[in-house]
């Protein structure tokens, strides 16, 4: 009854008008950018996260909430009409709703997505509001060993899932830690690099007038000291994560061999699912939500893992199996409905113990923590309000999505048509300008461009881009509770493995780092035995 009166509040909360109109504006956004091609809900949201900077606490996470939703919701879109998935969650998608869209049934696919979508998230979001407050009173009885525990959890886990090699995913998580360094050390008040022997070192060389290259060196002295003390305050996540997730991803474009142009594929006929749609549609949906929500809400999880289990429930269901690969709807209304569920599934950790399971997460963690909000048990009891309306705001920006897709289709598919030089040179414009708009500063425009070609660096050769956001953001807490728990046991390391909670989540840790690595090497030695038979 509790949780009914919470969200009852949080309802009021989100009803208001203003918060109405930020929800409208972020699933509109959402859906916008969402639907453009190559473009997932990650890049959405960090490309967005700057149009919330300006706003209230709880008006730019109501509106964040629906960029959120909305990119989900775009994503099915570009995958059924372009066949370009804008994550692997929508690969699935994809691979029917393409067949389906090609055979001139594009509409149904779309309808099916959007509904599947709708109900899906309806029940996860229901799901996250009964689950949190369990999970919040579990987590009251953390410590700093256990939140230590559970942050190298986080670090291993979000490594290892992302990408094909969990090396590669340990060493993007180092960059994250080492820029999560970066700023004044709150204990001892001393700068971490900042680059500030550098700064002295041509303040020095600046100081003889009579120097050669004097001017040089003065240049160079007001340049790493502008640097020097803008490093002070560390990075700004939200720098961090627009430069990697979106000019990263344009420079990948630009440096990619020219492209066969895309085309966009006619919805033919009715925009309206027939009776034996519905009749095919509604147990995946239900099924679907079933599967995605229990995964998104894993400390391992993801939601590709939801939409691949899902799809393989309905082949096996199915009572037309020659349908699968040619379009089946089935194929199409499951795994959409778990991807969705999964995306709220995936709040429940992350608004219940402040832990990032995916890309999208990291950067949702990023906005909590621009208004100066640490997701965790204790943000339930200090701003209920907040929480709880962001909470009831996903219902209703579940509600209007469905609204605004089915008729706007025609819309979506016009956007489709803008060429991608165009397309990527908006998305550079954007982010650059909401840069500038939280931060106005050359040194940040700076390390904008920086983190970019960082971020185009680190695809190039196949470094996932998700646990980095993730180190720079779980880095200084997990330092910090460390530091915490040595200082109650008088430096004694021991203490980290005294409660079995710790020893639990330690172990987990331990083997979300194993178990993949044997997998992968036994399916290696799989391949490798099969292709010296056929040799044979």
């Amino acid at each position: 009854m509790d949780t009914f009166a919470l969200l009852g509040q949080g309802l009021l909360t989100a009803a208001q008008p203003m918060n109405l109109l930020y929800a409208l504006i972020g699933v509109t956004l959402g859906t916008a950018v969402g639907v453009l091609p190559g473009i997932g809900p990650a890049l959405t949201v960090a490309l967005l996260l700057p149009v919330t900077y300006q706003l209230d606490a709880a008006g730019s996470l109501i509106m964040f909430a629906g960029i959120y939703y909305g990119g989900m919701y775009g994503g099915s879109t570009t995958s059924i009409l372009l066949n370009t998935p804008g994550e692997s969650a929508s690969i699935i998608t994809a691979l029917e709703g393409n067949k389906m869209a090609r055979k001139g049934r594009g509409g149904p696919a779309l309808a099916t997505a959007a509904i599947g979508s709708f109900v899906a998230g309806l029940i996860a979001t229901l799901g996250l509001a009964f689950l949190a407050p369990i999970i919040v009173s579990f987590a009251l009885s953390f410590g700093p060993a256990e939140y230590f525990a559970l942050m190298i959890l986080a670090f291993v886990t979000v490594s290892a899932a992302f990408g094909d090699s969990a090396l590669r995913g340990l060493t993007s998580l180092a960059l994250g830690l080492t820029l999560g360094l970066v700023g004044i050390d709150l204990q001892t008040g001393q700068a971490r690099l900042t680059l500030t022997p550098v700064a002295k070192y041509f303040r020095e060389l600046a100081a003889d007038p009579a120097a050669p290259l004097h001017s040089l060196w003065e240049s160079l002295s007001s340049l790493f000291g502008g640097i020097s003390a803008n490093l002070l305050d560390g990075i700004e996540v939200t720098t961090l994560a627009v430069a990697l997730f979106a000019i990263g991803e344009a420079l990948v474009v630009a440096a990619a061999a020219s492209r066969t142009p895309d085309t966009i594929e006619a919805v033919k006929g009715s925009l309206w699912m027939t009776k034996e749609d519905w009749k095919r549609s509604w147990k995946p949906w239900l099924r679907g939500t079933a599967v995605g929500f229990p995964i998104g809400a894993m400390p391992a999880g993801g939601a590709e893992i939801g939409t691949f289990l899902s799809y393989s429930m309905e082949k096996n269901l199915t009572k037309h199996p020659e349908e699968f690969g040619q379009g089946a709807i089935e194929g199409v209304a499951g795994p959409e409905a778990a991807n969705n569920a999964s995306a709220a599934g995936t709040l429940v950790p992350l608004l219940t113990l402040g832990l990032p399971t995916s890309a999208t997460a990291a950067i949702m963690l990023a906005a909590f923590q621009q208004f100066g909000l640490q997701p965790g048990p204790l943000l339930f009891i200090t701003s209920p309000q907040i929480v709880w309306g962001l909470v009831a705001s996903l219902l209703i920006a579940n509600l209007m999505l469905v609204v605004l897709n089915l008729p706007l289709i025609g819309l979506w598919v016009r956007l489709l048509t803008i060429p991608r030089p165009w397309l990527y040179a908006g998305i550079l414009v954007f982010a650059t300008l909401g840069c500038i708009g939280a931060n106005p500063s050359a040194v940040e425009l700076g390390m904008l461009l920086l983190f970019g070609l960082m971020g185009y660096m680190l695809r190039r050769f196949g470094y996932p881009i998700a646990p980095v956001v993730v180190g720079l953001i779980l880095g200084p807490m997990a330092e910090q509770q460390l530091r915490r728990a040595l200082a109650i046991s008088q430096g004694d390391p021991s203490v980290l493995v005294h409660s079995v909670l710790a020893v639990t989540l330690l172990t987990l840790a331990v083997l979300a780092l194993v178990v993949p690595m044997i997998l992968r090497a036994r399916g290696r030695g799989k391949l490798l035995a099969a292709m010296a038979s056929d040799e044979d």
